[in-house]
């Protein structure tokens, strides 16, 4: 399984920007310099995948988005995926494991067919390829003590009682809790999410503040704690919801619009959807708003 630290390769760690709800990562991938391989074949790409029988997928080896647990791909975006795909006529994924710098690069030069790591969809990968429509969101949520001596619920809730905040250092929860109005000798900066969970059963800290995915994720193995109901903060009147979703190649519109057709009965039926990703940590909180699009996360 993935070493959960890694996760703040993804985009939803160490966030700096905040453009009208979207978080823009820094560093950004660089596109191919030449036509790649397959990507003019967006009106038979489909085909070609229900007479192969598979579809080439990546992954990163992140947990909970997609990761190799023994044999077996496991993850947010491949449970998704496949799920999605045999609907589609296409019953296997074939799995590729890639550096996440190398994700988009490799998608564009035919390595494979689609992203499966629950990448967020920022206005500069949108230049280097086609995202899916939202998959999930990622609101926030505190891991607090079992019980939750404070009673805390919320960004609010915690100014009101004085509590000490734990944030992950550079990320953009710091920002939230400031915005909230949570002076920073009530903050706290950890360097791993190991380290908040560690905090908070240690008492140094109140809450420890991250996407409530990451939480519930983190707190299988630390069951001293409990995590809050998630929550969409908000940074200078815009609510952050950090999108993500699945990458095809340019030229695949038509094999990226099949996909959100069926995305859309998952997304639009909320059993369904937390049936399937609720062992991710996953649940009716991720589910993206209707109103949410990719068109406009692309645009910033």
């Amino acid at each position: 399984m993935a070493d959960f630290p890694n996760l703040s390769r993804r985009g939803f760690l160490n966030r700096s920007a905040a453009v009208g709800g979207l978080l823009v990562v820094p560093g950004l991938l660089s596109a191919c310099s030449k036509t790649d391989a397959g990507s003019t074949d967006g009106e038979g790409a489909l085909d070609k995948l229900r007479k192969q029988g598979f579809v080439r997928v990546a992954y990163a080896n992140e947990a909970p988005y997609g990761y190799m647990e023994g044999k077996d791909l496991k993850g947010e975006a491949p449970t998704l995926h496949r799920e999605i795909f045999k609907a589609l006529g296409v019953d296997e994924l074939k799995p590729t494991l890639s550096e996440w710098d190398g994700l988009i690069p490799g998608l564009q030069a035919g390595k494979y067919d689609v992203v499966s790591a629950g990448m967020a969809i920022t206005p500069e990968r949108c230049a280097n390829a086609l995202f899916s429509d939202p998959e999930f969101i990622s609101p926030t949520a505190m891991m607090v003590k079992k019980g939750n001596p404070k009673k805390i619920t919320d960004l609010a809730s915690a100014k009101a009682a004085g509590a000490v905040i734990g944030v992950m250092s550079g990320a953009v929860e710091d920002s939230y809790a400031k915005g909230a109005g949570i002076s920073g000798s009530k903050i706290k900066t950890l360097q791993k999410p190991q380290d908040g969970a560690d905090a908070v059963k240690g008492g140094r800290v109140d809450a420890f503040l991250l996407t409530g995915i990451s939480l519930r994720w983190l707190a299988k193995t630390n069951p001293e704690t409990e995590v809050t109901e998630a929550f969409v903060p908000e940074l200078d009147g815009q609510q952050q919801f950090s999108p993500g979703g699945a990458v095809f190649r340019k030229g695949n519109e038509d094999l990226r619009d099949s996909f959100n057709r069926e995305l859309k009965k998952i997304t639009a039926d909320k059993s369904r959807y937390v049936g399937l990703l609720e062992a991710y940590g996953f649940g009716a909180t991720e589910i993206p708003p209707a109103t949410l699009k990719t068109a406009d996360l692309c645009k910033g």
